[in-house]
Parts: structure tokens; C-alpha cells; sequence
């Protein structure tokens, strides 16, 4: 985890800081909001009672709103002298001007002021030292000829401190330092190569925790520079292009300005973040980049995209709903979801009114044991922080209902600057200082103590803060008083020093790493979906954060203010810092429900699941393994070695494109449909054609074989389902239950599934029967479950309690079979569905369509959660939940890594469409039909 000192080196993002500093001036001893122009070195001369002089040496930096004089021993203190203070400013020597001093040189600028400020005397970080009243200082600067641009400089920014508004005063400071970037350039010198190929250049900002510094960006074909204006931390900050992961865009004082870029995956903190002028040019960098991004891909990407930029790890923008797939899989932790949540909702650790945010987890704070496996040891995680104390909500209640509009419950919010270094000012005190104009806080309202804390925001009338990434990371530096600060004495007379822990953590370390094991505990697992819908999701605003008791005041939330709208500047100014102090909500992710996140088979603690009482009742004793333990292994060994698939026997039996294929229970024969209009019975045992079977001069769209293996069902475009008598080879029976083509058929327990170009899917019970001439099934129809459009896929679940269905016109219909009602309807593609399918555990929907796309649905919440997309369609697939065997439009079959989302393989198959896929329950035998008319066996070899 990066703190916020290593935020402001970027060459050391993990750095802790030392004791005491080598280099004492940062950007945090200037004000918010003000700029470091440059620096010259100088003299600062002291002169005693007998006009003796006495000189230190160091560097005069000029500011926007202030002049800093850095001497060069550290023992002596640094010197701010405020401009809005200053009384006089002008040469040495001018108009008669200082008679304290015997000699007058060239070279000498003279401040006459009322305040001056002491930093870092001994170089210890401290609240500041003031002096107030009239004095005088003397800088000499070596080298004399610029003393009158720097006296001119002053006096600018001297009269626009002294503005009465502070609109007029921005604008002013602002002017200065435009006019200053219009007058430099990057420095092409700075570039790594001399073929480098320039590709843009522009003003902008570089932004680190409370300050920003003005200065040029330059990108070549190779790299991306920034050169500071003041040449401050150092001359060039250089980010090779082929090392970028993640590059987003952001929100920096609530205008679309700003891009943070990357060179790791999992890192919350970023390489660099940079703070534009104009948006067309935050958005011309951004699509250099991810052009650059996209070109590397394009030799290994396979002709797969994914909403975003990827290949060899290099990644633009994922989509939150890409992480969350890889969350619910188990793939990546709840800490590591949390985190690329964060980055998607514009949260950084560049920007403090927008430092990530985190959970509170844990309830108890005062146990001796933290016991994970009880629930009440946690929060309640569908709640905010403001409503987990049932009478302080009471109270908050009657205050919003007499509020006047716009209403909201809570004054202040859970994540705010203030927030961010109450609990990491230990290693950020500068920055602590810099926000409260250099004064820590009061003693007794530091952070203390972690249950303190916890109280305080259970029952504190204005405390309504989470928690930040630091509390589940590795580095406890921030628990710790290792720099021996002075942050007061409480009112007990106890100093102020390392953060008092709960009994059940041991030291610091101990602590995070239970904190860590609660917060990826199974009960978090099974309620983080709850938090999250408040604060990303669709209880962040409206009628849902309403009914939460989760609304906040209306400037937090985005889209709260147009700032363009607001022409008076002092009032725009005064807008801007009253939202970026008080803190911001999120961009919100999500407007559906979270889905929850697939935890392991083991009995919850919230509620008892209907597969760890499976599982109790099995009479297979805790030693042994049963059948479906190892059919179970067979299939995960063979999903894994999936891309070993190898063609080892190819048959031409049909005179059109092939539409189904079933085997019987046996395996002895494999049964086939097509176009031609014929059911085609082949033996796999003596590898010849035993029968071909015609119902009509129509084709025949699938086929399946009933259990006893005595019945072979094929649906047809004649609006038909034809029943096939294996043993006495004839027709046994005909449905007629549909008024158009019958494009899919599917079995369970008992039942028919037909679906149809009319529009509907039909379900018929239907019991297979002991075959003689003389019986015939009784059709009565069940349930009919009506569409808009012709149905062309459908496909059960495995407990047959779910049918998902895909339509003609690209929608995907969830089905409960229960009530014969609709769960979700989601438009997920631009033409025909080709083909839908549920996952091995039902928790996802998987779907293929005519506009070459690849959908993942969550079945819970009906959300979206996956796209990607290929050169061709893919006509049919089969898939264990994270790896996905289709069938290509190509010929090829293609294997999906669904939380790569990439193709990890491409394996020759037809000379045309694979048209149909069947696979064997161990996973391990697998039969293709295609265009070309060929039915291939495959198998895999591992």
C-alpha cells in the first residue's frame, strides 16, 4: 500500500519516510490551491545591533501566494512570509529605502510584512512557529541582474493577494501562470532517444495529495514526459508506454479533466496523475496511450477486444463489470475488488477528497479472542455508518423531516480529506499540517485508539467515516509514532503517541492481519454485495438511498453542481472548496443490484444454504469419496487441460449443415439432425451409419435422447417434435403444439421443452415409455412462457428449476419454471441469439449472438457482467463458468478465458460453421457438427 509520502516521490511509491528528512521543502508548505513558480539562490541577511551582517545561504522560492526562504543548514528553520502580508516589496537600495544598513549592494530585495511563519526549525516536523508585527528582511540573490524580474514578479502576485474576492484573486494567479506556461515549452533535449517521434504536447498538472504542479506534458511513440515548470521534484518525470497497465480517466475538482496512469495491475497507487487545462486534451493524451495499448495488443490479441484495451497485461479502462465477474469466481479478493472498484468510481490517493474507501468490518473492539466464526463479531454491511445506531437514526430522522429541500441526513460524509489524515497523520503530518494551515489537531481528537474510534462513529452526532485501503494492508506505519511526532497531550495528561489497539491484536502487525482475515472472511464474502450497492451502487442516490437512510449533503454527490453554470468567480471558488473539503460520493457503477459473491460450499453464517445441507445429508462417510467427487475431478482436470484437445476421427454424413447431435446414455450411439431434413443414427463402436431417418421434406433443428435410451426427439422447422423408437426403428409419435418452426428442444425430469419461431416456449410433461407399436404419449400442455419475437435457443439449468431462452432480435430471457414466470429480460445483443447457457452452479448466464459478442449475465440480479468480442460469431459453446469451448463461425473451436477475457487457444476445426457441440459428462470426449456437413470427434489428451 502506498502512503501519502510516497505519493509525492513517484520514484519510491512504498517509501516510509525517514526520521528526518534530507530535502525540507515540499509542495505542502505552500497553501492549497497555491503555485511554486521558481527559485533562486540566495543569501538571507541578518544584521545585528551594530549593523554587522550576517549571512545564510539557501534558496528564495517564489510561490503564488507566498515567498519561501529554505537555508541550507537544516538546524535553522525554513521561512514563509505570506505576500497578502507583505507591506513593502522592492530592490535593495531603491528610493533612499532601508537606512538600517551601511552598505547597499546590487542584487538585495528587500520584504517589509506583518506575519512570518518558522517551519522545520532543527528539521523537525512541528506545528508552525508565527510571528507577528513589523519587520524587515533582506534576500540577496547570486545573481543580481534578475532581482528586478523577481521584484516585478513579487509585486504581480503581491496585488492579486491582496484582492478583496478570492474569484478575482484565482483569476488573477491564474492568468500569471498561464502566461508563464505559454512562454516555455518541453524541453525536447529531455527525451530518451533521438528518434523519438513527437505525437503531442500541452500544458497541464501534475497532482500528488493536496497540491498540483504546473508544468508541460510531451508524448513520443515510446514515452510519456512531464516537465515541471519549476523543475520541482525533479527536472523530467519519464513513464515508458510499454510499461502502462491501467490508464483512467478522472474527475479533479469535479470537471473531466484529469488522467491517472499505471504501471501495475493491483497497485492503488498510480505512476502519475495529470490534471488538464481543456478536456480535448486530457482526451487526445488518453487516446495516444490507449492507441499505443492497442497496437501492442494486436499481435497476440487474437481478434479479441473487451471493452477495453488488453493484451500481455497491458489494460486500459477494465469495466467494474469485468472485476466482478473475476470477484464472484473467486479470482481476486474482496480486497482487490474493492480497490479497482474504488479506481473505477474516480477514487485515488492522488486526490484526497476522493481517497479510496473502505469498510468498517469488525464490531468488536473490545474481546480478548476475535472470534470470525460469529456473526455478531461484524458489521451490519447493508447499512451506512449513520444508520447502524438505531437511536441516533431516530434522531437524524426528525431533523430531515423538518428539513426544507434540498433534504439530506447527514452533515457531514464518510470520506473526506479530513478523514483521510485524521488516520494517517502519523506518516503524512506535513500533510496534516498543510490542510490545517499548520496546526495538528486538538489532542483529544486525534486518532487514539481503534475502538475509540469505532464508538465515536456509532455514536458521534457528526461521525459518519468509514475506513481507508491502509486498514487492510501490509505497512502498520501509519498505527505508528516511529517519527517521534509531538502530537500533544490529552486531557488525562497521556501524550499522544502509537494508536491504542484492541485487546485481540497483539501489535500493529497482528492487527491488519486479522483485519485482513475478516475483511476476506466468508460472512464479508456473503454481504460485501449489500455495502457495496451503497456506496457504488444503486442505494447511492434516489428512492434506494432514501429507503437506506443513505443520503448525504447534494453537493457530494456527482452531478450535484455545474461549476460552468456559476459566473461569478468568487462564488465558483467558494463552491469548489466547500465540496472538495467536505469530501465526495463515488461515481456511481452500478443502478441494479450487486450480485453476491459465490462463496465455498461450506455452511454460512447467515443463513443455512440448500448445498451444505446436501451435502450433510450424504450418506458418503467424511473418508470416501463418491462417484460425483470424481466425476467432479474429472471435469476440473478436464476443463483445465481444455486447449489439449485433439481431432482423432471426421465423418461426412449429412448433405446440409449439421443442427444437433445427441449420444446415447451408453455412448454406444451418437445421434445427429440437419438441414437435410434426416435423423442420421451413428454407431461409435463400428464407426459406420446404421440408420437415416426422414419425418418431412423440412430440416430438422435439434435432437436429444431420453433416459433408457429407447427414444431419440428431433424438433422441426414444419412446426413439428417428431419421437423416434430406437428399438423398432419408426416414428412413434408426432407433437403438434407450435405455429412455427420448432428452433430447440431440452429434457428434464420428465418434461418437454420446445421453443419456437411463434414466439413461445412451451413446456409438456412427458414420460418416456416402455416402446410398443401400440403406445403413444398423451401431449398436454403445462406452462407457456410468451415472448415478443421468435425464440431460437433455450437451455435448463442443471436442476431444472431455470430456463434461460435467446430471442431473434438479441434478448436474453430468464425463465423461473416454478411459476412459469420471467425473471429478467436483458437486450445483450444486436441480432439473433445463437445460442444460451447457465452455468455448471446457475449463478451466470452465458450467450453468443448473430453480432459476434460473447455476454455474461449474473441470474440473480439480471446485471450484465461481461462482454467480450470476437472477428467472427460464435454459433455454439459449451462452458464450466470460467472457461468457455465454442464453436466458431470460422470452423475454428476457440477457448475462452472468460476472466482473462481473451482467447487462450484456437484449434482447426470445419471448413464452415461449427453449427453443434456435444460433450461427455467426464468433459472429456467431445463431438462438433459444422456447415460443411462433417460430424468430428474429439478428445483430450493430457
Amino acid at each position: 500500500m502506498c502512503n501519502l509520502q510516497g505519493s509525492i516521490s513517484r520514484g519510491n511509491k512504498n517509501r516510509r519516510p525517514p526520521e528526518k528528512v534530507r530535502r525540507r521543502f515540499s509542495l505542502l508548505l505552500l497553501n492549497l490551491e497555491e503555485y511554486y513558480f521558481e527559485q533562486h539562490t540566495a543569501n538571507h541577511i541578518l544584521c545585528d545591533s551594530h549593523q554587522n551582517e550576517r549571512k545564510i545561504r539557501g534558496s528564495l522560492k517564489i510561490c503564488s501566494k507566498s515567498v519561501i526562504f529554505e537555508p541550507d543548514k537544516t538546524f535553522q528553520p525554513i521561512i514563509k512570509i505570506p505576500l497578502r502580508d507583505c507591506i513593502k516589496i522592492e530592490k535593495q537600495g531603491d528610493d533612499g529605502a532601508n537606512r538600517l544598513f551601511v552598505k547597499t549592494q546590487h542584487g538585495k530585495i528587500s520584504l517589509v510584512f506583518s506575519q512570518v511563519y518558522f517551519i522545520k526549525e532543527h528539521n523537525i516536523v512541528a506545528p508552525y512557529k508565527i510571528e507577528r508585527g513589523k519587520m524587515q528582511y533582506v534576500f540577496e540573490l547570486d545573481i543580481a541582474g534578475k532581482v528586478e524580474d523577481v521584484v516585478e514578479t513579487l509585486l504581480q502576485l503581491h496585488r492579486a493577494s491582496c484582492l478583496d474576492k478570492l474569484g478575482d484573486q484565482t483569476a488573477m494567479i491564474t492568468a500569471i501562470l498561464q502566461s508563464r506556461l505559454a512562454r516555455t515549452s518541453f524541453d525536447k533535449n529531455r527525451f530518451q532517444s533521438l528518434s523519438e517521434i513527437l505525437k503531442m504536447e500541452c500544458k497541464a498538472e501534475m497532482v500528488t495529495p493536496l497540491v498540483t504542479n504546473p508544468g508541460h506534458v510531451c508524448i513520443t511513440d515510446t514515452n510519456l514526459y512531464f516537465q515541471p515548470l519549476n523543475g520541482y521534484p525533479k527536472p523530467v518525470v519519464q513513464i515508458t508506454l510499454q510499461d502502462v497497465r491501467r490508464i483512467y480517466k478522472r474527475r479533479h475538482g469535479l470537471m473531466p479533466l484529469g488522467l491517472e496512469v499505471f504501471c501495475t495491475e493491483d497497485d492503488l497507487c498510480s505512476d502519475i496523475y495529470l490534471k488538464f487545462y481543456e478536456s480535448q486534451d486530457r482526451d487526445e493524451l488518453y487516446f495516444y496511450i490507449a492507441t499505443y495499448l492497442d497496437k501492442e495488443t494486436e499481435a497476440d490479441k487474437s481478434q479479441v477486444t473487451c471493452q477495453s484495451y488488453i493484451a500481455k497485461n497491458h489494460i486500459t479502462e477494465h469495466t467494474a463489470e469485468s472485476y466482478m465477474l473475476q470477484w464472484q469466481r473467486g479470482h481476486i479478493s474482496n480486497y482487490q475488488y474493492l480497490l479497482h472498484l474504488n479506481n473505477l468510481a474516480d477514487r485515488s490517493c492522488n486526490d484526497l477528497s476522493q481517497y479510496p474507501v473502505f469498510p468498517w468490518i469488525i464490531n468488536d473492539y473490545f474481546s480478548a479472542e476475535l472470534d470470525l466464526s460469529n456473526p455478531e463479531t461484524f458489521r451490519d454491511l447493508s447499512k451506512p455508518i449513520g444508520a447502524l445506531n438505531k437511536e441516533r437514526l431516530e434522531r437524524l430522522l426528525i431533523r430531515y423531516q423538518e428539513m426544507p429541500d434540498p433534504k439530506f441526513m447527514y452533515g457531514s460524509h464518510y470520506s473526506s480529506p479530513g478523514y483521510v489524515l485524521f488516520y494517517l497523520v502519523r506518516i503524512a503530518p506535513e500533510h496534516m499540517l498543510c490542510l490545517q494551515n499548520g496546526r495538528f489537531d486538538h489532542a483529544d481528537r486525534m486518532f487514539n485508539s481503534i475502538a475509540e474510534t469505532w464508538k465515536n462513529c456509532l455514536d458521534g452526532a457528526t461521525d459518519f467515516k468509514e475506513l481507508i485501503p491502509e486498514f487492510y494492508g501490509d505497512d502498520f506505519s501509519f498505527l505508528v509514532n516511529s517519527l517521534k511526532l509531538d502530537l500533544g497531550k490529552r486531557q488525562g495528561g497521556k501524550m499522544v503517541d502509537d494508536v491504542e489497539l484492541p485487546p485481540w491484536a497483539s501489535d500493529p502487525k497482528d492487527f491488519l492481519q486479522k483485519s485482513k482475515e475478516a475483511l476476506e472472511s466468508n460472512y464479508v464474502s456473503e454481504h460485501l454485495h449489500e455495502w457495496i450497492d451503497l456506496i457504488f451502487g444503486y442505494k447511492q442516490k434516489g428512492n434506494e438511498a432514501i429507503g437506506a437512510h443513505n443520503i448525504f449533503h447534494p453537493l457530494t454527490y456527482e452531478g450535484g453542481v455545474d461549476l460552468n453554470s456559476i459566473e461569478d468567480p468568487d462564488e465558483k471558488v467558494a463552491m469548489l472548496t466547500q465540496i472538495l473539503e467536505f469530501g465526495q460520493t463515488p461515481k456511481q457503477l452500478f443502478v441494479i443490484p450487486h450480485p453476491r459473491r459465490i462463496t465455498p460450499k461450506v455452511k454460512s453464517l447467515s443463513q443455512p444454504s440448500s448445498q451444505s445441507a446436501s451435502l450433510a445429508d450424504s450418506p458418503v462417510s467424511p473418508g470416501e469419496e463418491s462417484f460425483e467427487d470424481l466425476t467432479e475431478e474429472s471435469r476440473t482436470l478436464a476443463w483445465n487441460n481444455i486447449t489439449k484437445l485433439k481431432l482423432y476421427e471426421t465423418y461426412k454424413i449429412h448433405k446440409e449443415a449439421v443442427t444437433g447431435i445427441a449420444v446415447s446414455y451408453n455412448g454406444s450411439s451418437v445421434f445427429t439432425t440437419s438441414q437435410d431434413s434426416t435423423l442420421k443414427m451413428f454407431s461409435k463402436e463400428s464407426k459406420t451409419l446404421q440408420r437415416s431417418i426422414s419425418f418431412s421434406n423440412m430440416a430438422l433443428s435439434s435432437c436429444l435422447v431420453l433416459p433408457g435410451d429407447n427414444t431419440v426427439i428431433s424438433s422441426s422447422w414444419d412446426n413439428n417434435v417428431y419421437f423416434y423408437s430406437i428399438a423398432f426403428g419408426r416414428r412413434q409419435d408426432t407433437l403438434m403444439g407450435h405455429d412455427d418452426a420448432v428452433s430447440k428442444i431440452s429434457w428434464h425430469n420428465n418434461r418437454l421443452f420446445s421453443a419456437s419461431w411463434d414466439s413461445t416456449v412451451k413446456v409438456w410433461p412427458c414420460v418416456p415409455l416402455e416402446m410398443t407399436e401400440t403406445k403413444r404419449h398423451h401431449f398436454e400442455l403445462l406452462a407457456e412462457l410468451e415472448h415478443d419475437v421468435s425464440v431460437d435457443t433455450i437451455s435448463l439449468n442443471a436442476a431444472g428449476t431455470l430456463l434461460v431462452s435467446g430471442t431473434k432480435e438479441g434478448s436474453v430471457n430468464i425463465w423461473d419454471l416454478s411459476t412459469a414466470t420471467m425473471l429478467h429480460q436483458i437486450a445483450c445483443h444486436s441480432g439473433t441469439v445463437y445460442c444460451a447457457a447457465f452455468s455448471p452452479d446457475s449463478r451466470h448466464v452465458l450467450s453468443t449472438g448473430e453480432d459476434g459478442c460473447l455476454k455474461i449475465i449474473d441470474v440473480q440480479t439480471g446485471m450484465l457482467i461481461s462482454s467480450m468480442t470476437s472477428e467472427h460469431p460464435q454459433r455454439c459453446f459449451l462452458w464450466d463458468g470460467n472457461c468457455v469451448l465454442a464453436g466458431s463461425q470460422s470452423g475454428e473451436l476457440l477457448v475462452w478465458d472468460l476472466i482473462e477475457a481473451r482467447v487462450s487457444e484456437r484449434i482447426q476445426g470445419h471448413t464452415g460453421a461449427v453449427t453443434s457441440i456435444w460433450m461427455n459428462e467426464q468433459c472429456s470426449s467431445i463431438i462438433t457438427g459444422g456447415e460443411d456437413r462433417q460430424i468430428m470427434f474429439w478428445k483430450l489428451q493430457y
